[in-house]
């Protein structure tokens, strides 16, 4: 049964053919063939540049990717180095705040102005009770020189 099948189906591709061949003319189909066979050369040709292309490129991968590592570990360091500093100067400049607010209460209570109820001063003492030393222990503590006073 199965071979009658195959006998039966190979007769109508024959046929087929065979009424094909008559709709177009052989100079026609020869053409074709010619066009088919300069496509697949030239997609031949493409595939080779491809290939040789990609081989390039893993060796030009394998060239680089060590030092682009090296370079992605240096930059991540260089990051944290950098985030450490601004943290430092961060904190510092933090500090620099509150040492500026505590010379100008300082130089309230020189000059005699009264500190506000609940105001810096008292904020300060509150969370530094050692920010305001008595007037001996203030200059043993700050040395430096009064710039506004004319020498």
């Amino acid at each position: 049964m199965e071979e009658r099948e195959k006998q039966s189906t190979k007769e109508a591709s024959e046929e087929v053919s065979q009424e094909f061949k008559t709709l177009i003319k052989a100079e026609d189909l020869n053409s074709l063939k010619q066009l088919q066979y300069l496509i697949l050369g030239r997609l031949q040709d493409s595939n080779a540049v491809l290939s040789h292309f990609n081989e390039y490129s893993e060796h030009c991968f394998d060239e680089v990717s060590g030092d682009f590592s090296r370079n992605a570990r240096l930059l991540k360091s260089m990051k944290g180095d950098l985030d450490y500093i601004f943290q430092k100067l961060s904190h510092r400049h933090f500090w620099e705040m509150v040492n500026r607010r505590k010379r100008t209460c300082i130089d309230d209570i020189k000059l005699g102005i009264p500190e506000k109820q609940g105001g810096m001063k008292a904020k300060i003492l509150a969370t530094y009770p050692d920010a305001f030393p008595d007037e001996s222990t203030r200059e043993a503590l700050d040395q430096r020189p009064d710039l506004e006073l004319p020498q």
